[in-house]
């Protein structure tokens, strides 16, 4: 007998997250703070405050206020200090919340603003990612975080993050993701950063599906060569009453992992309700969906939120839960050894005890 999906069961679960901005997830009151401490200016002061504005801009179907949203965010990143603290939290954070792997995905281009180079940039990220899991260790609570370096697909430095990504492979950098507008941006603008991963052998995912169709998704596939599609939602666009076209069969048969963000995907238009929402008929055709939270202080949510919108609007059930936390570390970016030992031995013990 499966126990009940409480949000206190939900939270206990172990979880992996592919699919989360470091830009888009800091602590209300942290933002707070440290604006004061740089002089920069905020909607307000009060930490509840500034959440629920957040949350509002995001549902505001204004994809531009959506946008403005991480200036805020952005302003206090731009100093070691605040880089330390920003993302050491953003650890502890993803362990409170029972995830056990996340790969964390930033642009190191929007946090030189300050005087940091991109290097130094990377390396301090890194840094408070190392002592935030240090302390979620010793509080019995471990987690594993990654790092996806971004490029901005509307820039010119896409091939500069490439570049830091081969050079931070072996320091705690994972993969690669360009982010930022997709409508008139194509991947294929920036070939030559994903011909040189591929030489160098650094595996990376491509925002493609949400703002722009199934072009997009071909694209970052087909052409450039991504081995995750950031989102993807409009794969449903090649299915016609359950038959898959050529697209959508190549996505599910070859297991091309499909990064997922329900409450963010409702928040830019992208779907209509949780109820609707592609990834639970995409879950059921046999595609390899993972759940994600894109942006938690945006989208003022968590991994247990979508996990209990997923169940309370969608009927998902735990066994639905367990597969897409396995789907995510099967698709993720590590070694093949390390992902079975992340199943095996945290994630299918974890949901024992519920089901």
């Amino acid at each position: 007998m499966t126990a009940p999906l409480t949000d206190t069961a939900l939270r206990r679960l172990p979880k992996a997250v592919l699919h989360d901005h470091l830009d888009g997830g800091l602590r209300p009151a942290t933002v707070v703070e440290l604006s004061a401490a740089i002089g920069h200016r905020l909607p307000t002061t009060d930490p509840d405050e500034l959440a629920a504005w957040y949350f509002d801009a995001a549902n505001s179907g204004d994809l531009v206020r959506y946008i403005a949203t991480f200036e805020h965010t952005l302003a206090v990143m731009q100093s070691r200090e605040g880089l330390l603290r920003t993302t050491e939290e953003y650890v502890l954070d993803l362990a409170a919340d029972g995830v056990v792997y996340a790969e964390v995905r930033y642009a190191p281009e929007l946090m030189v603003n300050g005087g940091l180079s991109l290097a130094e940039v990377v390396e301090t990220v890194q840094e408070g990612l190392a002592a935030g899991m240090a302390r979620a260790a010793a509080a019995g609570t471990p987690v594993r975080v990654g790092t996806l370096l971004c490029g901005m697909r509307m820039f010119d430095r896409v091939r500069e993050a490439a570049d830091l990504a081969v050079a931070f492979r072996d320091s705690g950098v994972v993969g690669f993701d360009i982010a930022g507008a997709e409508d008139g941006f194509p991947p294929a603008d920036h070939l030559d950063a994903f011909e040189h991963l591929r030489r160098e052998s650094v595996p990376f995912t491509i925002h493609a599906g949400e703002a722009h169709g199934l072009p997009s998704i071909h694209q970052a596939l087909q052409v450039c060569g991504a081995q995750r599609i950031g989102h993807g939602v409009r794969i449903t666009e090649d299915i016609v009453d359950g038959k898959l076209g050529r697209l959508a069969g190549w996505v599910r048969d070859r297991r091309i992992a499909l990064e997922m963000c329900p409450t963010s995907n409702l928040q830019t238009g992208a779907a209509t309700s949780i109820a609707e929402h592609p990834i639970t008929a995409l879950k059921d055709l046999g595609f390899r969906v993972t759940l994600n939270t894109d942006n938690r202080l945006v989208s003022g949510t968590t991994m247990t939120r979508e996990m209990s919108l997923l169940v309370e609007h969608a009927g998902w059930t735990a066994r639905d839960l367990r597969t897409v936390t396995v789907n995510a570390l099967k698709s993720a970016f590590l070694p093949y050894d390390e992902r079975t030992a992340l199943i095996e031995d945290v994630v299918l013990p974890g949901y024992a005890e519920l089901l």
